[in-house]
């Protein structure tokens, strides 16, 4: 026996209505239609379900016993669809980005401020954490995308560049009001300084290692190194020495008391990615975040 869910509203619509007639107006089927689907479900339960006469459509003992049964298996059916389709309206509306703590904290809060007031309707949650920690919630489910400096895709994961920033120089500035307006400085300008950066290890580092070594012959493996361009900005500031980093910190380090200049001779661009899992849907509310953040970000690296 293989009851379908049309068999089974068809019989529920007869036995309500007693009247084929307007059981089958009120499914949008023909009377033959709705009259075969209910002599196909009595052949398979090898019963008749309905006593019909020229006036009066009336259940059968055994349709009565049905009735019950077939009442409460399409309640629950529906309960259990629009429960599903609730929560897959919620998840429509909800985006869940991760990110950076550089990024969440100095470059998210006014595209998450912008966006908000376009779709008021989207409720959107971050999670802060390191670069492998974005990855892994991206790749676990956790996170609807993640955003950061990804220079290679992990598997299972697709990266799509939305914005670009470039290397500049952080240096300590005797500004005591308001720090000056970005300017620009040749690599060969750190010729003489004393750096300070992330550990060897970190990808954009290794990216500034390697400029350094080309431009001016040197990547100090014994220099200072912090794990968070905040707590870089914050030495430079103390005087602990000079940075590189690339513009998406310019947020931040308006809030100290530092120098930025862009590096030149050569201008060196990195490409700042969304990372999603691959195969994922694309929601309407990811497609008009993405548009948002593509949107503002060349404002906030100048």
């Amino acid at each position: 026996m293989n009851l379908s869910t049309r068999q089974m509203r068809a019989f529920l619509q007869v036995a309500r209505l007693g009247n084929f007639t307007r059981a089958a107006e009120q499914a949008h089927i023909t009377q033959a239609g709705l009259s075969i689907l209910i002599r196909e479900m009595e052949k398979q339960l090898g019963c008749r379900l309905f006593d019909r006469t020229t006036r009066v459509v009336s259940l059968t003992p055994a349709g009565r016993r049905l009735l019950p049964v077939v009442e409460r298996l399409v309640t629950d059916l529906d309960d259990v669809a629009a429960q599903l389709g609730a929560e897959g309206d919620e998840a429509r509306q909800t985006l869940r980005i991760a990110a950076t703590p550089l990024v969440s904290s100095h470059l998210l809060p006014q595209v998450f401020n912008t966006f908000r007031q376009a779709h008021p309707q989207v409720n959107l949650r971050l999670f802060d954490a390191d670069l492998r920690d974005v990855e892994a919630m991206v790749t676990a489910g956790d996170a609807d995308m993640g955003l950061g400096f990804f220079f290679k895709a992990a598997v299972g994961l697709e990266r799509t560049p939305v914005g670009r920033f470039h290397l500049m120089r952080v240096a300590s500035s005797e500004e005591a009001d308001e720090a000056p307006a970005i300017g620009t400085a040749p690599w060969s300008a750190l010729r003489t300084a004393e750096l300070i950066g992330l550990p060897s290890g970190n990808p954009i580092q290794k990216v500034i290692d390697q400029h350094l070594l080309a431009t001016i012959g040197r990547a100090d493996a014994q220099r200072p190194t912090f794990n968070f361009f905040g707590t870089l900005i914050s030495m430079v500031e103390a005087g602990f020495g000079t940075a590189v980093m690339p513009t998406f910190a310019l947020a931040a380090c308006r809030r100290h008391r530092v120098r930025t200049d862009v590096l030149v001779k050569p201008k060196v661009g990195l490409d700042f990615y969304r990372i999603a899992k691959r195969g994922a849907h694309e929601t309407e509310a990811m497609q008009a975040f993405v548009a948002t953040l593509e949107k503002a970000l060349p404002a906030l690296s100048r």
